[in-house]
């Protein structure tokens, strides 16, 4: 991890849908290089926080900066070509597209030639441009350990097979700050264990910045630098995993422990 400043920064961050808030006053930031979990209850904010953060939703106060730069009215193409990825706690594939087209499909905003040069292809530098895109997504494919489901229809694969295929996309967007939404959920254990390694992968080989929102205690606390507790829409903690985990407020929100006393409630950060 560097120290050039954070290359997310969440500041008092508040999404009203109707009478129901989200998300209150929320603040945080992450460092580049580091692996940053979201936890909480269900119903807690987390995957709002993310939409948040990839401009899906725009909060109703509050600021959503990235790399030094106020992102929070832009849009997710925006974003995307700024370089911020992520993946969907609900898959997003296209079902009847086989696995490589859906990879394919993250490096479109990268495409330089368009519908009035596309005529050129074969003359100008569209093919060239395609080879490359095309070879990076293999790059991805190897890496990702789905070199024999390349060609398979993406509707056809297992569950785990295809949140491995959503994560290449995002992947192969090459983005600086990857934002990952319950990316074991539903996996077997060995399943789960492969999907690990490939983040911290990501995050040290690749240099990817992540954050992650994640159920499976086990994990987040393994391969975490840090982790934020939300409970509804509010932090209540932040900080070093085994610190989180000990804090009181964070028992409470989990397993419905009540506070022996007040003197030591006070939120990690």
């Amino acid at each position: 991890m560097t120290s050039q400043g954070p290359i997310l920064q969440i500041s008092d961050v508040s999404l009203v849908f109707g009478g129901v808030r989200a998300l209150s006053d929320v603040s945080f930031s992450v460092q580049p290089g580091e692996l940053f979990s979201i936890i909480g209850p269900n119903g807690a904010g987390k995957t709002s926080m993310l939409n948040c953060v990839s401009g899906r939703y725009t909060p109703t106060s509050g600021t959503v900066s990235f790399k030094g730069q106020d992102v929070t009215g832009l849009k997710p193409n925006d974003r995307a070509e700024l370089g911020i990825g992520r993946t969907f706690q609900n898959l997003a594939l296209f079902g009847h597209m086989n696995v490589l087209d859906n990879i394919m499909v993250g490096r479109h905003h990268l495409l330089k030639n368009n519908v009035f040069n596309g005529p050129l292809y074969w003359f100008g530098g569209a093919q060239k441009e395609e080879l490359e895109h095309r070879r990076f997504c293999e790059d991805v494919i190897d890496f990702l350990e789905i070199s024999h489901i390349r060609k398979a229809t993406a509707g056809t694969l297992s569950y785990g097979l295809r949140k491995r295929v959503e994560l290449a996309r995002a992947v192969a967007l090459r983005p600086d700050l990857i934002l990952l939404d319950e990316p074991m959920a539903g996996m077997n254990l060995e399943e789960k264990e492969d999907m690990a390694r490939f983040i911290i992968d990501l995050n040290e080989e690749w240099g990817m910045t992540v954050v992650m929102i994640e159920h499976d205690m086990g994990v987040v606390m393994d391969i975490s630098n840090r982790v934020m507790v939300l409970d509804f829409g509010r932090k209540i903690a932040e900080g070093l995993p085994d610190e989180v985990m000990a804090n009181k407020h964070v028992k409470k929100a989990y397993l419905g422990e009540e506070d022996d006393d007040t003197d030591d409630d006070e939120q990690v950060a």
